[in-house]
């Protein structure tokens, strides 16, 4: 995998990357917003990729606490399981609203990395069975792929069973 320059995508996630020293490739698609996909699976499909690697970043409220779930496009997020996970007994998704001014990003464009704010985050831990994944580069139609490793330690992510099929 090669580092990009900031010309490549220049998102905050993207800078985040290049200023940690982290090999990443990043990855454009023609977003088409009438395509009825989900913005993963739009992604998925529109790069070739099995949907099991690319994975989707989604805001919940864990005992009234902002936290992300860093799910495979291909399941659902299971709050009962995340809430157990970020240490916690309730789990909801946060308000759309919240959850793009909190993180700086739109949603379909939610990275886990660059955000705002540093949120408490779980991936799930399949995305530690493959040797890159895939998420939002920070907008709509660019996804980066990099290592789980390099995911998890710039996200200071926990690494637990937070999807359902």
């Amino acid at each position: 995998m090669a580092k990009r320059s900031r010309t490549s995508g220049g998102t905050p996630a993207t800078v985040a990357l290049e200023k940690a020293g982290v090999p990443f490739t990043v990855h454009a698609y023609a977003h088409d917003p009438s395509s009825g996909l989900s913005y993963g699976q739009e992604a998925a499909s529109a790069l070739g990729v099995a949907p099991d690697r690319v994975f989707k970043t989604l805001v919940a409220e864990v005992d009234g606490s902002l936290t992300v779930a860093v799910v495979p496009v291909s399941a659902t997020l299971d709050l009962k399981s995340l809430a157990v996970a970020a240490g916690g007994k309730r789990a909801a998704m946060a308000d759309p609203a919240a959850a793009e001014r909190t993180t700086g990003y739109v949603r379909g464009g939610i990275s886990p990395l660059g955000q705002r704010k540093l949120l408490p985050t779980v991936i799930d831990a399949s995305a530690l069975t493959h040797e890159t994944v895939f998420v939002s580069a920070g907008k709509r139609g660019l996804e980066v792929e990099l290592t789980p490793g390099a995911l998890t330690h710039l996200t200071s992510a926990t690494a637990a069973p937070n999807a359902r099929a």
